[in-house]
């Protein structure tokens, strides 16, 4: 059972939100988005706040209930705040730069990587070893992030590559004599 669906989503000031047919859409200081509602659950906007309610009693319409109330949490979120994922970078010459709209990182290999910065998001380097990725969708953003981090992930002996900022990495012993 959904304990997360029965809590109404707080509209926040300067978002508008409109429902027609199976269609959310807000639009905020930041952006608009849409989130196609799917036939089991049934969104209504009463009172500045954003009702989710299960259309059947089915194991699915319950795991879209809770699915979709946080979805939709996380859209108004978006539109209105954004969301950011800070990655560090570690190693010696290992580095950042924003070039037009491509990210270049210098990673160790025997060229440079290039990665295109896709539409909707915003990409800082203000230091060569930090990344900040932001932008509207919390979805795309963390999977930009987990991209840029795939590149070149940590390593477990001397903890070198890029990771989000704050992360912990467990270290190895290395090879003894």
């Amino acid at each position: 059972m959904s304990r997360v669906g029965k809590y109404p989503v707080a509209v926040p000031a300067g978002v508008d939100v409109q429902i027609a047919r199976a269609q959310l859409t807000a639009k905020g200081k930041l952006g608009q988005l849409s989130l196609a509602i799917p036939d089991d659950v049934e969104a209504t906007l009463e009172g500045g706040k954003v009702w989710v309610k299960a259309r059947a009693e089915g194991k699915r319409a319950r795991m879209m209930w809770g699915s979709y109330r946080s979805l939709i949490n996380n859209m108004l979120n978006g539109v209105s705040k954004g969301f950011t994922v800070s990655l560090e970078i570690q190693g010696v010459g290992y580095r950042a730069a924003v070039v037009g709209k491509n990210l270049q990182l210098q990673l160790g290999y025997s060229h440079d990587v290039i990665y295109p910065i896709p539409a909707g998001i915003t990409i800082k380097c203000e230091k060569p070893t930090a990344i900040s990725i932001s932008g509207t969708d919390r979805q795309r953003v963390g999977q930009v992030a987990a991209e840029i981090r795939a590149k070149r992930g940590p390593e477990p002996y001397k903890g070198k590559g890029i990771r989000y900022e704050g992360e912990y990495v467990r270290r190895k012993e290395g090879k003894k004599k």
